[in-house]
């Protein structure tokens, strides 16, 4: 699997919430609405996801394990990091 394209959409409201970002994977699949957070250790990615009629939140779409969780997010916090510094 390889992710041949990050588009980061920064935002700029107040909050935790930092960017949403799409991927391309293998230029045929696209996941919208992958979320980066700005947590008590630093950025993370949520996933997207949908409130359940329980009230809890169920991700849409997500890694099967967690080597690919970290890939995944170690590429859009780069990509998202990057794009941080083209404003300066």
């Amino acid at each position: 699997m390889q992710i041949t394209d990050v588009r980061v959409r920064k935002i700029t409201k107040e909050g935790k919430m930092r960017a949403v970002v799409s991927i391309t994977i293998d230029n045929e699949f696209v996941i919208h609405d992958i979320k980066v957070i700005e947590g008590d250790k630093g950025l993370f990615i949520a996933m997207p996801s949908r409130k359940s009629s329980d009230g809890e939140y169920r991700d849409i779409a997500h890694p099967i394990n967690s080597e690919t969780r970290e890939a995944i997010q170690n590429l859009i916090i780069s990509r998202y990091e990057q794009s941080a510094g083209e404003e300066v």
